[in-house]
């Protein structure tokens, strides 16, 4: 009669491990995403942040998206596309003021790996019309994390 109990009792003691314990998040597939605005993106980046959700950029992340490359939990795909353009206003042909487009530049520089970083304030946020883009691989090269 002891033995089916302690079995018993280490059965539920395992079951009650797997039930109580967080399951690891699931990934975020990033396949064809536009961006958005700047302070969005870092609001998702913190809520992502805070629930240890694992980011994986599989297809197309322009603009904003790319911020998400300053996650720990963010992989590329060698075949992906990242657009890159430097911070701009919503109505097109109009600039942001001199020292905003500072301010958000280096925000935004902030959130990618280094050489990238340095990529990004050196040329890409030069772009204001359109995008820089570099495949998976190259931005893998420039720091950013391969997927397994």
């Amino acid at each position: 009669m002891i033995r089916p109990v302690r079995r018993a009792s280490g059965l539920l003691a395992v079951l009650a491990t797997l039930v109580l314990s967080p399951s690891p998040a699931r990934a975020l597939d990033i396949r064809n995403d536009p961006g958005g605005p700047v302070e969005a993106r870092i609001a998702q980046l913190q809520a992502l942040r805070d629930k240890g959700t694992p980011v994986r950029i599989v297809g197309t992340c322009l603009s904003a998206c790319t911020l998400l490359l300053g996650l720990a939990e963010t992989c590329v795909m060698p075949d992906a596309r990242l657009g890159f353009h430097g911070p701009s206003t919503r109505l097109k042909g109009i600039p942001l003021p001199r020292e905003e487009f500072e301010r958000v530049s280096r925000l935004m520089a902030e959130h990618y790996p280094e050489p990238l970083r340095r990529w990004f304030l050196a040329e890409a946020r030069m772009r204001t019309d359109g995008y820089i883009t570099l495949r998976g691989w190259q931005a893998i090269a420039m720091g950013a994390r391969a997927c397994d």
